[in-house]
């Protein structure tokens, strides 16, 4: 699958290892990443547009009314095998075709929701983005996000062995389809990030796995657009209830 990923913006908090470890797989809790002595979970709202299938170098056309729509995941990080990678607690997507797709190629947990991103345009020449989503899938608590985020510094490239590099250089998820721990790799030009702000008026997020967010302010960065591939998913054989 190819994409662009815009209008996105990373917030972090930092949370104790042992608080979140519960919320994971049995499977993968030996594998949780920690920065600075702690786990970090993500909340992360972006636009997907452009996206259409590839085989091989060939695009194949895009889907009508696949093309762009926003979507919202709720995070944390892990490394099995030595390769650090994303675990998605939850995401949230307006596109029922593009959810229920998701659920059954890459086994996640993709819920229905009513979004809309809003981009306003300041007369300085800076925009923010207001973004607002409230999950809407049968059977699931109506979980919200509603905030307003800006750029507030310069662009950069992550530095190896920095914050920003630990929570967005990762080049694949992983997911359990089936009952099975599998990986899906993703390929794009290294992120361009800049420190962000916002004006956050409602985040419940982490409702279903039972975590409150601490009472700090997250860490936040807004990253310019980027193209992106994605590949099937592959079962993780080698290190499955592994540590590593």
């Amino acid at each position: 699958m190819a994409m662009r990923w815009s209008e996105l913006l990373f917030a972090h908090w930092p949370v104790p290892a042992e608080v979140l470890r519960p919320a994971l797989p049995e499977r993968l809790r030996p594998h949780l990443d920690t920065f600075d002595g702690s786990a970090w979970l993500g909340v992360v709202p972006f636009v997907m547009s452009r996206v259409r299938g590839r085989l091989g170098p060939f695009p194949l056309p895009a889907v009508p009314g696949l093309s762009r729509f926003p979507e919202l995941n709720l995070r944390t990080y892990v490394t099995v095998d030595g390769k650090p990678g994303v675990w998605f607690f939850s995401l949230d997507a307006q596109h029922r075709l593009a959810v229920r797709v998701a659920r059954w190629t890459f086994g996640l947990p993709y819920f229905d929701a009513r979004m809309t991103c809003e981009i306003n345009h300041a007369g300085n020449g800076s925009a923010s983005a207001v973004y607002r989503s409230r999950r809407t899938h049968r059977g699931v608590p109506p979980a919200e996000l509603d905030a307003r985020y800006r750029a507030t510094g310069e662009p950069f490239v992550t530095t190896p062995g920095t914050l920003p590099d630990f929570l967005t250089a990762r080049y694949c998820l992983y997911a359990l389809k089936r009952g099975r721990l599998v990986r899906g790799d993703i390929g794009h030009a290294p992120w361009r990030l800049r420190d962000a702000a916002w004006d956050l008026n409602r985040l419940d997020m982490t409702r279903l796995i039972g975590i409150e967010l601490p009472g700090v302010e997250p860490t936040l960065h807004l990253a310019e657009p980027v193209d992106v591939v994605a590949w099937w998913p592959e079962p993780v054989t080698a290190s499955e209830g592994a540590a590593g």
